[in-house]
């Protein structure tokens, strides 16, 4: 039983990240996420101090479009908190971190730790995406997409049209 009262009889877990825009990458994660928990939240982080090219009501649906019809999924948002105390006032007790290289898993083993310390509850578990979207990352995508470049393989259709109409280039 948790500190907070809360018994964690479900395998939940909690997705965090900014995802302005969501990528097949995201997108593969929280499938696999949902192979091995029994619900997933896709925490949508606002974050004052980033700028987003999105709103959290943009991206929400942009997850609910890619991914309709999915079950034991929900989309939040949070803000202005920890993401342990949030996690547990959810009865979560196992974050998700999608890993692409080297470099993600130094900054997502320093994030674990602190977690840790924050919340022995709580653990992390790291997943990569399928090869073909190991590289992506939402400023990468967007970047090309300001150019002009093609991104519709890299993110959903409706990402994608977004993001040609924020750049006022054809997606």
């Amino acid at each position: 039983m948790h500190p907070k009262g809360i018994d964690f009889m479900d395998r939940l877990a909690i997705y965090p990240g900014t995802f302005d825009p969501p990528t097949m990458g995201h997108l593969d994660v929280i499938r696999r996420s949902l192979h091995i928990f029994d619900k997933v939240y896709v925490a949508v982080t606002l974050n004052p101090e980033k700028t987003t090219l999105f709103s959290f009501e943009e991206r929400k649906q942009f997850f609910m479009d890619a991914l309709e019809g999915v079950e034991n999924l929900e989309i939040v948002s949070f803000e202005k908190r920890l993401l342990v105390e949030f996690a547990a006032d959810l009865g979560v007790n196992v974050i998700v971190r999608g890993i692409r290289a080297v470099s993600d898993f130094e900054y997502e083993f320093q994030m674990t730790l602190m977690n840790r310390q924050l919340d022995k509850n709580i653990e992390t578990v790291f997943l990569t995406p399928s090869e073909q979207y190991s590289f992506l990352s939402s400023s990468l995508v967007k970047e090309v997409a300001s150019f002009g470049g093609d991104i519709s393989q890299f993110v959903p259709a409706k990402v994608a049209e977004a993001l040609g109409r924020r750049f006022n280039k054809s997606s």
